[in-house]
């Protein structure tokens, strides 16, 4: 098939790389000349492991374009996809779909006889009903279709995600556009996926309430972590026995600092403007909203109790700032809110992280970025873990413990054994444990006991993408 893709963000970069791989014809169109330029230059606009070889090898192969040139890009596609941003409205709280219809008029007067447009952005009940006002506007009836099929790609994780899905969402009103999508994800029936094809509107509603009900989730399992440490338990193995439940399943069952990222905060929010534009109250999404907000308010005095309760002209050690392992992005990261608050007590931070740096010094001000770990802490009063990567997990905590001034260590992520920090000396915080923290032969006591579920301990308690998308 021929396919274009308009946009070359995440959803857009990876989607088009991946419908390459199975052999299409696809050109990736923006307007952004810089962008295009890097693009076919090999210079990426994203970090997602796996991306880059993906990308390169589809251009060798003469199956991936990036242009600039729309006419190009869409006049032969058989289906074109609308992949642009969708973000939150700052003051009304709902998604911006200016980039989405602006996209379909663009297209209208290019599409081929029985072209499939399809949005494949995150986008509200009801939004491909416009776009195929919007195109109809343009064209004669029954000379294109319109089609939902949204995206479950987790950042860092986007490449598997993509070729081994836990299911296939299309939304198609006509035959026409059901078609061409069951063709087009073929390779996917042919692995047994489970494609589900819907309504448009429900496939539109599907997505939002995905990324609701996660949301919910990793909440639900922060608040319990909150309980665990006031009645001496541990959070750890509490999911461990609650995920254990088919019914619940262990995903998204890792506490930490709340969640963030390009989707669960933009989402929910534009689930609840949809629910209140139609007089329906979604009260546990509103209460997802404001609880994650509260965490990461919270996390920041949570480092500062540590600290004494005293922080002016210390120093601060944040490991770790983007929302979650696996990708450099920084939006809604609780590191931001973090360092936001230790600043106004007057504490200096020094911060690192392996590839979300460039993202975050637009970001954050008067914080100093460290290439290396070890040199981030040197002579910090405290260190904070926001961010499991694993550069940062596998740190050697006896050696982080002599550089640093003070021995106080604030793992937001669990991402050392309290045991072991302890062991090398530091007064440890973490999420979900009473202090002290319990024995170290009962905790592997518990995991023996799951050892027949679980590959191994390290997978419990570092689950992927629990922190968000």
């Amino acid at each position: 098939m021929n396919i274009a893709v308009i946009g070359t963000g995440y959803v857009g970069l990876v989607s088009g790389s991946c419908f390459a791989s199975w052999g299409n014809k696809v050109s990736c169109v923006d307007k952004d000349t810089r962008k295009i330029d890097g693009l076919n230059c090999g210079l990426l606009p994203i970090y997602e492991p796996g991306l880059e070889a993906l990308v390169k090898q589809n251009q060798a192969g003469g199956r991936l374009t990036f242009t600039t040139d729309l006419v190009a890009a869409v006049q032969d596609a058989d289906i074109v996809f609308i992949t642009v941003g969708t973000p939150t409205r700052a003051e009304q709280g709902d998604a911006d779909l200016s980039f989405v219809y602006a996209a379909a008029r663009d297209i209208a007067p290019l599409l081929k006889f029985g072209a499939v447009v399809v949005t494949k952005s995150t986008v509200p009940v009801g939004t491909g009903d416009v776009v195929a006002r919007i195109i109809a506007s343009a064209r004669p009836p029954g000379t294109f279709a319109v089609a939902s099929n949204p995206e479950f790609l987790r950042e860092g994780s986007a490449i598997d995600d993509f070729f081994s899905p836990d299911r296939v969402v299309i939304g198609a009103e006509s035959e026409l556009s059901r078609r061409a999508l069951l063709a087009l994800y073929e390779p996917m029936a042919s692995a047994n996926v489970r494609i589900l094809v819907t309504k448009r509107r429900t496939a539109e509603l599907i997505k939002y309430a995905s990324n609701a009900f996660l949301a919910t989730k990793i909440m639900f399992i922060n608040e319990l972590a909150d309980l665990c440490e006031k009645v001496g338990t541990d959070i750890e193995e509490l999911a461990i026995g609650v995920g254990l439940d088919k019914r619940i399943g262990s995903a998204f069952l890792k506490a930490g600092p709340g969640y963030g990222g390009s989707c669960f905060p933009k989402d929910t929010l534009a689930l609840l403007r949809t629910a209140q534009d139609h007089g329906v109250a979604l009260r546990i999404v509103e209460e997802t909203v404001a609880a994650n907000a509260a965490r990461k308010r919270r996390m920041g005095l949570k480092v500062l109790e540590a600290l004494g309760g005293e922080g002016n002209g210390k120093t601060v050690a944040v490991l770790g700032l983007t929302f979650k392992a696996g990708t450099d992005d920084m939006r809604e990261a609780p590191s931001i809110q973090l360092i936001e608050t230790l600043q106004r007590f007057g504490i200096h931070i020094r911060a690192y992280d392996p590839v979300g740096i460039p993202n975050a010094a637009g970001m954050l001000r008067d914080v100093v970025f460290c290439e290396d770990p070890y040199a981030c802490v040197q002579d910090a009063d405290a260190t904070v873990v926001v961010t499991d990567w694993e550069s940062i997990s596998e740190l050697s905590l006896e050696r982080m413990r002599h550089l640093m001034r003070s021995p106080i260590l604030v793992d937001l992520r669990n991402a050392f054994l309290h045991s072991d920090a302890a062991a090398a000396g530091f007064q440890v915080t973490s999420i979900g444990h009473s202090i002290p923290a319990p024995a170290e032969p009962e905790r592997h006591s518990v995991v023996t006991l799951v050892q027949p579920v679980h590959r191994s301990r390290s997978e419990d308690v570092r689950q992927a993408g629990t922190a968000g998308r």
